[in-house]
């Protein structure tokens, strides 16, 4: 009698002990929606496998394309890259018949490249997302798609799927002692690749005020001083600090200019385009300088080559890398599978009445 019980009990405990880890890692994906937290946390998108997986396979249809840059989706893409189990990327539009959700991009929508199958009959459970990493004044007209989408995907931590740009990850243990080392072959006060300028752009009236006051080294197609992939990074390990300059002022829209340039590139960012707040949230402390911190450019200018010669000073913007990494998202598989990791808690009745207001808020 209680060797049965034992063996009753025993599917009891491994549940259990399958639940505890994961509550724990939907609890620091969580602490990075709100605001970052620095604890020892695991990486969000890698989750535990459970013998029985999610309640079905889910089945993701990508409609078509971001930019037209095709992508690999044989086989079982989301686990065997980013170990998320029983989510399935499909882009044959036959499956729009059965998917759980369809993808589209907007570039190509608003562009006319593509368009929506309107007159398909959607299976009741089925979603439509729709997907940006565009700032909203990028994003076209979105009149046209009122009450069409049950769900965003986009850079904002309010999306019902978030796809930032990139985020901080805590380092391994092993990892931790190994203090990096500030590059101390600074040549350049402040540098900054730009190829889009607009002068109405705000940016580009902070740059043109800045660089009247302190010397600033300008690379990038607007420039003509043209930098190769392979150069950027070392190229901006040389500078004292990187203007991480958004072309747009919009909630949450933090790109590569801040987690690749910068943060990768060894140079303290200078901020400009979310709210203060907004880089508060997802950046480690002191680890970034932004602009709306000063009364005035000017201010702004003396307080960056007071930093530049104070050494002591300068390297404690880099102690965050003490414990941790950046972590970026390139793979617009990695993004899709993302769908499957918030899936199970989407609302089931959901529309976007107004997209553009969403953005735009």
């Amino acid at each position: 009698m209680e060797g049965e019980t034992m063996r009753t009990l025993q599917p009891v405990k491994k549940s259990i002990l399958f639940l505890v880890p994961c509550l724990l890692l939907l609890y620091f994906y969580n602490s990075w929606l709100t605001g970052f937290q620095p604890v020892n946390t695991v990486h969000p998108y890698i989750l535990c496998k459970n013998s029985s997986g999610y309640s079905h396979n889910v089945t993701i249809l990508l409609w078509h394309f971001p930019f037209g840059v095709s992508m690999k989706l044989d086989g079982d893409v989301c686990w065997d890259l980013y170990h998320i189990p029983r989510c399935r990327l499909v882009d044959q539009r036959s499956a729009i018949s059965y998917a759980d959700v369809v993808v589209f991009h907007n570039r190509e929508l608003v562009m006319g490249h593509e368009k929506l199958p309107l007159d398909h009959v959607c299976p009741q459970h089925q979603r439509w997302a729709w997907m940006t990493l565009e700032s909203p004044v990028n994003n076209g007209n979105l009149r046209q798609f009122s009450n069409i989408f049950n769900m965003t995907m986009t850079y904002r931590r309010d999306s019902d799927v978030p796809l930032p740009y990139g985020m901080i990850l805590p380092k391994a243990e092993a990892e931790e002692a190994q203090l990096e080392v500030v590059p101390l072959n600074k040549s350049s006060l402040i540098c900054w690749v730009v190829s889009n300028y607009q002068s109405h752009y705000k940016r580009s009236q902070v740059y043109q005020e800045l660089s009247s006051l302190v010397p600033v080294q300008v690379y990038g197609k607007w420039s003509k001083n043209y930098l190769r992939d392979s150069k950027l990074l070392p190229t901006i390990s040389h500078c004292y600090f990187y203007l991480a300059f958004e072309n747009s002022i919009a909630t949450d829209y933090i790109t590569e200019k801040l987690w690749k340039n910068a943060f990768q590139g060894g140079a303290v960012p200078v901020v400009l385009g979310a709210r203060l707040s907004d880089y508060r949230a997802v950046a480690p402390p002191h680890s970034f300088i932004h602009v709306d911190d000063f009364t005035s450019v000017k201010d702004l200018a003396k307080y960056l080559q007071q930093l530049a010669k104070d050494e002591k000073r300068y390297r404690e913007y880099f102690t965050w890398k003490e414990k941790w990494e950046v972590k970026r998202f390139t793979d617009w598989r990695e993004r899709l599978c993302q769908i499957c990791l918030h899936f199970d808690t989407l609302p089931e009745h959901k529309v976007y009445p107004d997209l553009m207001a969403w953005m735009s808020s």
